[in-house]
């Protein structure tokens, strides 16, 4: 192969993702720029100060404000003082307890919101406190989403540093309080600011649990650009709110990264000792934590098996009775199909993406094809600062008019899933490939193998294990999508989370407990896809 054909084999390797990326991304999301800064073709930032200042308007984006800066507040109290304990302390089953404050975070957001709704609704466990609908609700809700994020940014962080300089500060005369306040806390600042920040930019775009759980009543931008959409048909108006959440939430991802932790030094191997009865606040703390989560679990999964008063499969069966019966528009199975279906297109098209770029961005080379690398990953990493339903609305709007009038196409919600799964398996297999020393291809090619083989022998052996979770991941990001999908699913042909929502959204008791039991099914399965990816995620790849 000449100097010429080895330059110009990754411009070609790149074009594809890029045009893919150009069409269903960039195209879209530059209409949604049309739509709302230059509706009537020319620049008109006076229409969208207009939807801005709209009384309900402003109500929303005051909730959207509030209620992630409290969520985020409540769940870094609750995380922090987790995170230790199940970090720093040998804890009996500690393996276990760190899964079961993993769980909410993997689950789709519809689940989430029904199964809160399970546990608050007038007939649920705790219906007595009137917190159904409440703005109480869904902070909660919130916080039980995101305490993972927590844990699992700073408890790593916390386990790996230094116990000699807590031990230095103590045989100076240093008080717990003072060590913990000038040598702990110090030192998993940039852990907790991130995780803050990561949960701050979740809440704020939070669109299934708001959605579920909100009723009409509270709305964040996110599904107010649903509302506008799909009951005022007011496009201009939704799209000036997703050019605001669009700067805000890119704003948000610069800050992150740049709080982002970076490596530790002196991390040290994690030692963990036994509880002390000065650990009981942290420890009663984790216990409530516990309870919290497995709470609205647990309501969600009893409600849909008791059936007046007794154990019973019944809303289960009753979840394949044939759309003539009006309370299902499909049977479950055939929803169940079709996400599965559409999960497998989204999957393997992710990947296929995913792997080209990551092979791409792990690419050594001269000073300028980095910076060029460096561009690339940046442009493929956007698709993760855009919501989804951000990208559903965009696709909806942009991509209606020949030759791309793609609405009534079944391939549009894998590929908005796609989307969406895109960055995450980047960022997963990327750092495998670069981990691969260079040294080892270059052996190979010296003694004669060809590209394919040096891929086969070399490269595969070394990151199998990166690919298939970045397989599964993107598998269970799209089993569980709802923001794009709610968006450009048929409502004859809907996949399994928006089933759940047009159960749980229609009123009476039947719709509502066929909403718990089909959320239930959801669930099992996505926890059945993570679990196994948890087992192949080498350790630190995937945090937060």
């Amino acid at each position: 192969m000449d100097r010429h054909h080895v330059r110009l084999t990754p411009v070609l390797l790149a074009a594809l993702p890029l045009a893919v990326l150009g069409v269903f991304f960039v195209l879209p999301v530059g209409e949604m720029l049309r739509l709302g800064l230059a509706p009537h073709g020319r620049l008109d930032l006076g229409g969208v100060v207009g939807t801005l200042t709209r009384p309900r308007v402003v109500r929303v984006l005051w909730f959207t404000v509030w209620a992630a800066a409290a969520a985020t507040v409540v769940t870094v109290a609750l995380g922090v003082p987790t995170a230790y304990a199940l970090h720093r302390l040998r804890l009996p089953g500690s393996a276990l307890l760190r899964g079961v404050v993993t769980a909410p975070f993997v689950l789709p957001t519809v689940v989430v919101g029904v199964a809160f709704r399970g546990l608050l609704a007038p007939s649920g466990p705790l219906g007595g406190l009137g917190l159904d609908g409440t703005p109480v609700a869904i902070i909660a809700a919130l916080v039980f989403f995101n305490l993972s994020v927590v844990v699992r940014t700073v408890g790593p962080s916390w386990a790996g540093l230094d116990p000699r300089r807590g031990e230095a500060a103590a045989a100076l005369g240093a008080t717990p309080w003072q060590v913990l306040r000038t040598v702990t806390l110090p030192a998993l600042r940039p852990a907790a600011v991130s995780s803050a920040m990561v949960v701050f930019l979740f809440c704020a775009t939070a669109f299934g649990v708001v959605l579920t759980m909100g009723g009409g009543r509270y709305s964040t931008v996110e599904t107010e650009i649903y509302y506008l959409t799909t009951q005022l048909l007011d496009l201009p108006a939704a799209a000036a709110l997703s050019v605001l959440q669009l700067a805000v939430v890119v704003g948000l991802l610069a800050l992150t990264g740049r709080a982002r932790p970076g490596e530790q030094s002196d991390r040290t191997a994690p030692v963990l000792r036994r509880p002390r009865r000065s650990d009981a606040p942290v420890l009663a703390v984790t216990a409530v934590v516990l309870a919290f989560v497995v709470a609205p679990l647990a309501a969600v999964l009893v409600r849909s098996l008791r059936v007046d008063g007794a154990w019973s499969t019944a809303r289960f069966a009753a979840l394949e009775r044939p759309p003539e019966d009006g309370t299902l528009r499909v049977p479950l199975s055939q929803a169940l199909e079709t996400s599965l279906r559409v999960a497998v297109d989204a999957t393997l098209l992710a990947m296929v993406l995913g792997l080209v770029v990551a092979g791409l961005t792990a690419r050594g080379g001269s000073r300028r094809w980095r910076r060029l690398r460096s561009a690339l990953d940046g442009v493929f990493m956007l698709p993760l600062g855009v919501s989804a339903v951000t990208v559903g609305f965009g696709l909806l709007v942009a991509l209606d008019t020949p030759p791309l009038d793609l609405r009534g196409s079944p391939w549009l919600v894998p590929v908005a899933q796609a989307l969406v799964a895109l960055p995450l398996v980047v960022r997963l297999v990327a750092p495998a490939l670069r981990s691969v020393d260079p040294r080892l291809r270059e052996a190979a090619a010296s003694l004669g193998a060809r590209p394919s083989r040096v891929l086969g022998t070399v490269d595969l052996p070394l990151v199998w294990r990166p690919v298939l979770s970045a397989t599964g991941f993107a598998f269970a990001v799209s089993l569980g999508e709802f923001g794009a999908t709610s968006f450009l699913a048929r409502p004859d042909d809907p996949t399994l989370p928006v089933l759940v929502y047009q159960l749980v959204s229609r009123p009476g008791a039947e719709s509502f407990g066929a909403g718990l039991a089909a959320a239930v099914v959801l669930g099992l399965v996505t926890s059945v896809v993570v679990v196994a990816v948890e087992r192949l995620r080498p350790p630190g790849v995937g945090a937060f």
